[in-house]
C-alpha cells in the first residue's frame, strides 16, 4: 500500500487560491445551497461546546460536519472556534481560529488540512451577499453594517458585490475607530460613513447587516422608518423581537436554528406564533421554489447562522485551486498503517 499524504493549505496559499475573491466566494456558496435544494447536501446542526457555558461564554467550539454530493463528492468538517479572550487581551490572535478538513467520502482518507478563518469571515459575508442579492429593496442605495470586526470587511465586500447601485455603508460598532479604519481603507470604492451610534446608523439604510457578538438586540423598531428595509442578522438575536414579527421572513437553515434557544427565530416561533411555514430557506431562493423580494413587500428580515457546507464548497474550490497551481505541503499521515 502506497503511503497515504494529505495536502496542508496556509492561509497565505489559500489567498492566492482566490480566498479574498467575493465574487467567487458567492457563487461557490450559492451553489452550494442550490445544491442543498436538490437535496444533495447532508448538513446536519452544528454542535456547540461553549465555555465557561454556551449562553455565557468566554470562548466556544463548533463541530460542524458535511457532505456535499453532486460533482463535489466530498465530506468535510469545520471546527469553528472563538475567544473573547484574543480581543481583551490584544494578544495579537483574531477572534476566531477555525480549521478544515476535507475528506474522501469513499475511503474517508483525509485529502486537506486548511485554515479556516479567513474561509469563515468570507462565506459568512458572502451568504449575506446572497440574501441581499435576493431580498434588498430594488436599486437600494444604501445599506448599515453594524460591526467593524473581521467581518466588517468582508461584509463590505459582499454588499459591493451584491447590491450594483450601491454608493453609501453607514458602520457602526462601539469602537468608532474600527469604522473609520475600514472606511480608509474602501474610500476608493465605496462611501463608508462612521459612527459609534446604531440608531444613527440605520436611519438611512436600506439594507441593514448585523455581525456582532451581542446577546441581546441592538437594532430596535422605532428607530426604522423606510417603508422598504431588508435586515439581515449574521448572529442570535440582534434585531427586536418587533422587527422580526413585522417582516416576511427568511433564515439560512432553520432546522439548525431551531436547535439554539437563544436566537431570534427560535423565540417567535416557540412563544409568539410564528408557524414554520412562514418561513422560507435561501436554498428555496437559490433552487427558485420561491421568491424573494416582491414589489409590495415592505420589511423583511433574514435570519442565519452558518453552515458547515458553506466553509466545505469553499474549502473545496481552495483546495482544487492549490492543487492545479501546486500550492500546499505533502504531509505523511502513515507510510503503512499500523492495524488493518
Amino acid at each position: 500500500m502506497s503511503k497515504a499524504e494529505v495536502l496542508f493549505i496556509s492561509q497565505e496559499e489559500e489567498v492566492k487560491c482566490g480566498l479574498l475573491d467575493m465574487k467567487m466566494i458567492m457563487e461557490e456558496v450559492e451553489k452550494a445551497f442550490v445544491m442543498m435544494g436538490k437535496g444533495e447536501v447532508k448538513n446536519p446542526p452544528k454542535v456547540k461546546l461553549g465555555l465557561p457555558e454556551n449562553h455565557d461564554w468566554m470562548t466556544f467550539f463548533n463541530s460542524m460536519p458535511t457532505w456535499l454530493g453532486g460533482e463535489e463528492n466530498i465530506a468535510g468538517f469545520k471546527w469553528a472556534a472563538e475567544s473573547k479572550y484574543n480581543v481583551t487581551e490584544n494578544n495579537g490572535l483574531p477572534l476566531g481560529v477555525d480549521i478544515v478538513v476535507l475528506s474522501d467520502p469513499h475511503t474517508v482518507m483525509p485529502k486537506a488540512i486548511m485554515d479556516g478563518t479567513i474561509i469563515t469571515a468570507m462565506r459568512t459575508s458572502a451568504v449575506a451577499g446572497i440574501a441581499a442579492k435576493y431580498l434588498a429593496p430594488k436599486g437600494s442605495k444604501t445599506a448599515c453594517l453594524v460591526g467593524a470586526g473581521v467581518i466588517g470587511r468582508t461584509m463590505v465586500m459582499a454588499m459591493m458585490e451584491a447590491l450594483p447601485e450601491l454608493n453609501t455603508i453607514y458602520m457602526a460598532d462601539l469602537k468608532i475607530e474600527k469604522c473609520q479604519k475600514l472606511a480608509e481603507e474602501f474610500k476608493d470604492q465605496i462611501t463608508i460613513i462612521a459612527s459609534d451610534s446604531v440608531e444613527e446608523s440605520v436611519k438611512e439604510a436600506d439594507v441593514i447587516v448585523t455581525a456582532t457578538t451581542a446577546g441581546k438586540p441592538i437594532v430596535l423598531k422605532d428607530w426604522i422608518t423606510k417603508e422598504k428595509v431588508t435586515f439581515i442578522q449574521m448572529s442570535g438575536y440582534e434585531m427586536d423581537l418587533q422587527i422580526g414579527l413585522a417582516s416576511k421572513k427568511y433564515v439560512d437553515y432553520y432546522a439548525q436554528m431551531m436547535t439554539f434557544t437563544d436566537k431570534l427565530l427560535y423565540d417567535m416561533v416557540e412563544n409568539h406564533g410564528v408557524k414554520p411555514e412562514e418561513i422560507t430557506e435561501i436554498s428555496q431562493l437559490a433552487t427558485k421554489e420561491k421568491s424573494g423580494r416582491q414589489d409590495e413587500d415592505g420589511w423583511i428580515t433574514c435570519m442565519t447562522m452558518g453552515m458547515g457546507m458553506q466553509d466545505i464548497i469553499v474549502a473545496n474550490k481552495l483546495y482544487k485551486n492549490a492543487m492545479e497551481k501546486g500550492l500546499g505541503t505533502k504531509l505523511t499521515y502513515w507510510e503503512n498503517p499500523l492495524w488493518v
